[in-house]
């Protein structure tokens, strides 16, 4: 299969990769033990888990739409580096 018909590059599968882990990073930080009829946590409205853990998740949702977004400027340089 041609490298030149590929829609993607090597960088853009980096970026995405990156991407992936950041979302699961983030999603592991919204969790932890959760309320019952009988108990009631606090830790549910912690500061890690109401703001942190989104922002975290959503920024790994931006470097994804970047790096589907992402077009090298010149493609005899990304052709040169592999």
């Amino acid at each position: 299969m041609d490298k030149k018909k590929l829609a993607f590059t090597k960088t853009n599968f980096i970026l995405t990769a990156i991407g992936m882990a950041i979302i699961i990073i983030g999603l592991l930080l919204m969790t932890g033990p959760n309320c019952t009829n009988e108990y009631f946590e606090p830790d549910i409205f912690s500061v890690r888990r109401i703001k942190v853990a989104p922002v975290v998740t959503f920024i790994g949702f931006i470097i994804i739409i970047v790096a589907i977004a992402y077009k090298p400027k010149n493609e005899k340089e990304e052709n040169d580096k592999q």
